[in-house]
């Protein structure tokens, strides 16, 4: 938890724009400042600073300087609370926010969206946090479902799921060509592997099982599958 009487009342504000014809203008950012500097001038906070993304998408909360500073700052007790003049200026996610919300529960500090009265100092403002995170739930659920459903009715169709293979086919007719020269699945993925050869998934690291997997899906391993499927004596 954040401790010290300066903390308890102090806040970093977070803005952020999306497009570039919004950067450019600046009208967005300064109307969130605004809102931000009256707010915290409201309660007799001392604003710690405001921290910015100009040009950023909202879709997801990974890979912004401007959150990650704002967050490095309520963590480390720099500040209390995290104020945005709105939600979506944190995240357009429902389930991105309700993930920040239990990440401020946990590390002991605050957040605060103006426009939908989310304020976690406060028991109302608490009450719809909640309400907000019930939501991001029931979001998780319906997406499940849906990707169950789907996936049930891609199986009754016959299409065969998960990833496919992409090896390229020259890649094929060399390992077919030097399994039938005498390599070892070993001396065959030691090969591929000094040679830099991509794997089905775009990888360089190639393993003996990998290359027995393939030449089994090839049917170039008749004895081996055999052996594969031939139960044990008892």
């Amino acid at each position: 938890m954040l401790s010290g009487v300066i903390s308890q009342r102090s806040a970093v504000g977070y803005v952020r724009v999306s497009t570039g014809e919004q950067v450019a203008s600046g009208a967005g950012l300064e109307a969130q400042r605004q809102a931000i500097r009256a707010e915290v001038a409201r309660r007799n906070w001392t604003l710690v600073g405001i921290f910015e993304d100009r040009g950023v998408s909202g879709k997801n909360i990974r890979s912004r300087p401007g959150l990650s500073a704002a967050l490095s700052s309520v963590e480390s007790g720099e500040a209390f609370a995290l104020v945005v003049s709105k939600l979506d200026r944190l995240s357009r996610s429902v389930m991105d926010f309700a993930s920040m919300m239990e990440r401020s529960r946990r590390r002991g500090w605050a957040l605060v969206a103006l426009d939908l009265g989310i304020d976690t100092t406060t028991p109302s403002g608490e009450m719809m946090a909640t309400v907000v995170a019930t939501f991001a739930q029931y979001e998780r659920r319906l997406i499940g479902q849906r990707t169950k459903a789907a996936l049930a009715v891609k199986r009754q169709q016959g299409v065969r799921l998960g990833r496919p293979s992409s090896t390229a086919s020259d890649v094929i007719s060399r390992t077919r060509r030097l399994y039938r020269t005498g390599y070892s699945f070993a001396r065959i993925a030691n090969t591929f592997n000094e040679q830099g050869v991509p794997t089905a998934q775009g990888g360089a690291k190639w393993h003996p099982s990998t290359i027995r997997k393939l030449l089994l899906r090839l049917g170039a391993l008749p004895g081996a599958a055999r052996a594969v499927e031939k139960p044990r004596d008892h």
